[in-house]
């Protein structure tokens, strides 16, 4: 199976530095580009950070939705902030949101909350073979070293092989994450910790593919594609479905 992961920045193409205001401007004429990036990767599971489900900047359309379309793959999203928090109820930011596709049948969907942190959603989709969560962690570091023991937690019981991905805001150092893949059992596809951002000079690794024992990788690359201001990931894995994962540490 091959695992495509993209922060994709709402589908703006906004490179320049500290540029941030440019990606309130319309994504439709650079959103097709994604698209057929996508299409060449010939992946199994997407899953996409920075989503525009229906704002202004998308003319109403939904990203996820529209990519799920025109790839024939089933998919889930919602928005990255919580039911009561700020982020529900400001324009443009209550439709910036994270998905999962799929080329197979999604089983199962949860969306789960952290307690801390102004982006704080955690998406598990179950599939026939595998689970993946999917994430998008907060800026700042104390926010994101709880949001990681939650995700500990969260993962701890889940039966199936597990993938653990997304944009996890490392800023400090790869160092964030020893903690959490040494509880977990979890390993890094990126074994050479290659940077992830910023697109255009990349020098920090903010995106991570992890996976448990139980799958085994086959491929991972970093296509130097500049879509986004994030350079997506790619990872092929096979399932072994004679091992079990191993159990989380409690003393996380």
């Amino acid at each position: 199976m091959r695992l495509l992961l993209y922060n994709i920045q709402y589908g703006t193409g906004r490179l320049r530095r500290f540029s941030w205001l440019e990606t309130l401007l319309r994504t439709t004429a650079h959103f097709p580009n994604i698209t057929r990036f996508a299409r060449h990767m010939d992946p199994d599971i997407i899953g996409l950070v920075e989503v525009d489900t229906g704002s202004y900047r998308t003319h109403r359309k939904n990203q996820a939705e529209e990519l799920a379309r025109d790839l024939d793959f089933y998919h889930c999203h919602r928005t990255k902030y919580p039911g009561d928090g700020l982020g529900r109820r400001v324009p443009v930011l209550n439709k910036q949101a994270n998905a999962v596709l799929a080329r197979e049948p999604i089983m199962r969907t949860a969306f789960h909350d952290f307690e801390t942190g102004f982006k704080s959603l955690a998406i598990e989709v179950e599939l026939e073979s595998v689970t993946l969560f999917l994430v998008h962690l907060a800026l700042g570091i104390r926010a994101r070293q709880r949001q990681l023991g939650e995700l500990h937690d969260l993962i701890a019981d889940c039966p199936k092989p597990r993938l653990v991905a997304g944009d996890f805001n490392t800023l400090s150092g790869v160092w964030e994450m020893h903690m959490f893949l040494r509880a977990t059992g979890l390993k890094s596809a990126n074994v050479r910790h290659a940077p992830t951002f910023p697109s255009w000079a990349p020098c920090r690794e903010l995106d991570f593919i992890c996976y448990d024992p139980s799958i085994t990788p086959v491929r991972f690359k970093i296509p130097k594609v500049r879509l986004s201001d994030h350079l997506p990931l790619m990872f092929d894995f096979e399932v072994d479905s004679h091992k079990k994962p191993l159990p989380t540490d409690d003393g996380h």
